[in-house]
């Protein structure tokens, strides 16, 4: 099997750190791997298959003989670097929203989309989708394929491990304070989280809607190549460290049975059914936790409409919503088009 270097960008950061461990566990065929991040991790190092591997610096020279790049370091880091990545022969697959809306570039999810990962000779990169739609287009596409699915109301309940390291910890702090009496600091956030929710993530648009609403709106029609697709979405930042969820509501062109979607997504890659009210089962962040499948339970019958299904998706943000994603990403570049 031909092994591929492969650099990860941005690896010290909280997705960073889960491609890392991807890469091991899926034994990714690895030559050499290289880290990638700030000055600020200099003197850093990470475990992968029983070495201790120093952090590098990122610069514009870091990609000569590089493969594969994993990119996790915020738009702008992409911005800058993902191109002067493609320019030295590396394919990008980058996990900020920098080039997701881009006609040239692919959106992927592989459970979904894979064709389009061809489309990568265009510009050398391939995004990666946001966390919540990802979760969110694994359930949708089979269920798409057998109605036609009109309309999508989803509201997101997002983890803090979805901001970064820093969100996990002032979710911590917070929390201690609270317990013992003392006060808090809202540093990462706008206000507290601890015990709270914020139906605030990412900057507010002149419509009203969050920059992550309208991601989860482009990015669905996108993905699921119908611009016809009617798509709202409210997303909600709360006290969880792990485990995005969400209540999603479509409607379909023919009705569909709860017994039939249930059949449906039973025979869904990368979906796991947890879906009995009688036993309380249900899915939940805590049992998505460093899982690779994506969740969904709750599966019932909108009344109010013809023909309506309601649902409840939950799926490891860090995992499935990015460092896993885009590690399958790799697996099909490299099986089809390296």
């Amino acid at each position: 099997m031909k092994e591929y270097h492969v650099a990860v960008v941005g690896a010290t950061g909280a997705v960073g750190n889960v491609m890392v461990k991807v890469l091991e566990q899926r034994n990714f065929p690895v030559r050499r791997l290289t880290l990638l991040a700030s000055e600020r991790s200099i003197g850093k190092t990470l475990e992968f298959k029983g070495e201790s591997l120093p952090v590098e610096v990122l610069n514009d020279g870091s990609f000569a003989g590089i493969d594969i790049g994993l990119f996790s370091a915020g738009g702008a880091v992409s911005q800058r670097y993902a191109p002067v990545a493609a320019a030295s022969g590396c394919v990008v697959i980058d996990n900020t929203s920098a080039f997701r809306m881009d006609p040239e570039v692919p959106l992927v999810v592989p459970e979904v989309n894979p064709e389009q990962i061809g489309m990568h000779r265009a510009k050398g990169i391939i995004a990666n989708p946001n966390c919540s739609t990802i979760q969110m287009v694994v359930v949708l596409k089979p269920i798409h394929d057998a109605a036609v699915i009109k309309r999508v109301i989803v509201s997101t309940y997002q983890s803090v491990s979805g901001t970064g390291k820093e969100a996990i910890e002032e979710l911590i702090l917070q929390t201690r304070a609270l317990l013992s009496g003392g006060k808090t600091e809202a540093k990462v956030y706008p206000h507290r989280i601890a015990f709270n929710c914020l139906p605030h993530i990412d900057v507010f648009l002149e419509n009203g809607y969050s920059k992550e609403e309208m991601k989860m709106i482009h990015e669905t029609r996108k993905i699921l190549n119908d611009q016809s697709i009617r798509v709202t979405a409210t997303t909600v930042r709360v006290p969880v460290f792990y485990g995005h969820s969400e209540s999603v509501n479509i409607e379909t062109e023919r009705k569909i049975t709860v017994e039939e979607t249930r059949e449906i997504l039973a025979r869904a890659p990368g979906v796991t059914v947890v879906d009995s009210i009688k036993e309380n089962k249900y899915p939940l962040p805590i049992d998505a936790e460093g899982k690779d499948d994506t969740f969904v339970g709750r599966i019932r019958e909108d009344e109010s409409i013809e023909n309506g299904i309601n649902m409840w998706i939950v799926s490891d943000n860090l995992r499935k919503g990015a460092a896993l994603n885009a590690v399958q990403i790799a697996e099909v570049l490299a099986r089809d088009y390296l």
